[in-house]
């Protein structure tokens, strides 16, 4: 059984566009503002966002589907900006599988120094992460509604990887 990690934010759930469009009403420039994106993001009611945004390409089934598939071993890896932020995500999930480990990242540390990296799946929308990936032997999946990335093989749904693996 092959490990397989799934990034949330971007990948199971879009809470990225609603935080976007709050920093853009609150004119923050979250390219060059990094130190007052952090603190928006700790400062989210993060409950209120999970139960607000958008799942993405039928997420909750593939992981259900993935699962069922007994092909891997799943866990959730997730960035974090606050222990509130770590606390609604692992509710959410705990909420929908049983048994599901989730592991939450402070946004700081590399996903890579959280989890055993060689020859596991990390799906995730964010390039750097499946760069920093590969380069501690590991395999990136990139997840994207509807580009795709020459660098890595491209999902736009997680039971996709059924078929790449």
């Amino acid at each position: 059984m092959k490990n397989l990690y799934i990034d949330f934010d971007g990948v199971i759930l879009d809470t990225i566009t609603p935080v976007y469009n709050l920093a853009k009403k609150l004119n923050l420039d979250v390219k060059t503002q990094t130190k007052e994106i952090g603190l928006l993001y700790s400062k989210i009611d993060w409950e209120t966002l999970i139960e607000e945004s958008e799942e993405l390409s039928d997420s909750i089934k593939s992981i259900k589907e993935l699962r069922e598939s007994k092909k891997f071993n799943i866990s959730i890896l997730t960035h974090i900006n606050s222990l509130k932020e770590a606390k609604a995500k692992i509710e959410f999930i705990n909420n929908l599988f049983e048994d599901l480990t989730i592991i939450p990242v402070p946004k700081s540390v590399s996903k890579t120094k959280m989890t055993q990296t060689k020859d596991a799946i990390l799906v995730d929308d964010y390039s750097g992460n499946l760069r920093e990936w590969e380069k501690e032997g590991g395999i990136g999946v990139k997840f994207s509604k509807n580009e795709i990335d020459e660098h890595f093989k491209t999902i736009n749904k997680l039971n996709q990887i059924m078929e790449l693996f």
